[in-house]
């Protein structure tokens, strides 16, 4: 049976106290050359990457392969030379002035719901290459995945975050694979990000469950990835 949607994997670099940045979205790059380098190989193995419109504007990602090395990469993985790039906001919150949508190596599509104004919406066609309506009040990811892969040909998305996002995902179990880089750091404070915000579960035996698949300690940085237990 054909697979309706893409396989689903994340990347985050974290702190030892659980965190993914300092607290009211002051975002610092934590992790090392080598864990930046990792992001890389990842993106060069996806055929698109999501990330928050909170994301967007606070890292100023631009969500590009890092060079020649890593385009080289993705052609050898028989992908596109660059990847489809995706920002999420329910409310479509998102600057349009943003340094994603000024360089248009490959196409911008924005996630968001029928939350959105029509100012807000208009700004972002304007600069989007495709704005896509995923729910009334709610994004419905599974059905925006389902969507991307019949009408964009993605079999495998990467999610850089935030927090809010991959917890979304998260709870609707749609995270096949988790790659996390632990950082010898203490960031502290109940209001940073963590990899999976949100509602949260309730119940232990609600909660998601992954499997170690793999680990690798350089320096003082783990490396690690996980698989869903079916």
């Amino acid at each position: 049976m054909k697979r309706k949607l893409p396989f689903v994997f994340s990347n985050f670099a974290m702190t030892a106290d659980g965190t993914i940045a300092f607290a009211r979205d002051n975002f610092v790059p934590f992790g090392s050359a080598r864990d930046h380098e990792r992001m890389m190989e990842l993106r060069a193995t996806a055929d698109a990457i999501i990330c928050g419109a909170t994301t967007v504007a606070v890292t100023e990602t631009i969500l590009g392969t890092g060079g020649e090395k890593f385009r080289r990469q993705r052609l050898n993985n028989r992908l596109a030379e660059y990847p489809l790039r995706i920002v999420v906001s329910g409310s479509g919150s998102i600057d349009a002035g943003a340094p994603i949508f000024k360089k248009h190596f490959s196409p911008v599509i924005v996630f968001t719901t029928g939350r959105i104004s029509k100012p807000k919406l208009k700004n972002l066609y304007m600069v989007a290459d495709q704005v896509k309506i995923c729910g009334r009040d709610e994004i419905n990811f599974r059905s925006a995945f389902i969507w991307l892969r019949a009408n964009w040909n993605v079999r495998r998305l990467l999610c850089e975050g935030g927090g809010e996002l991959h917890g979304a995902l998260i709870r609707a179990g749609l995270v096949d694979e988790l790659h996390l880089t632990f950082c010898p750091k203490i960031f502290s404070g109940r209001d940073a990000p963590t990899i999976a915000d949100g509602k949260g579960f309730l119940n232990l035996s609600d909660a998601a469950q992954f499997k170690l698949k793999s680990k690798n300690l350089v320096g003082d940085e783990l490396f690690a990835a996980f698989s869903r237990k079916k």
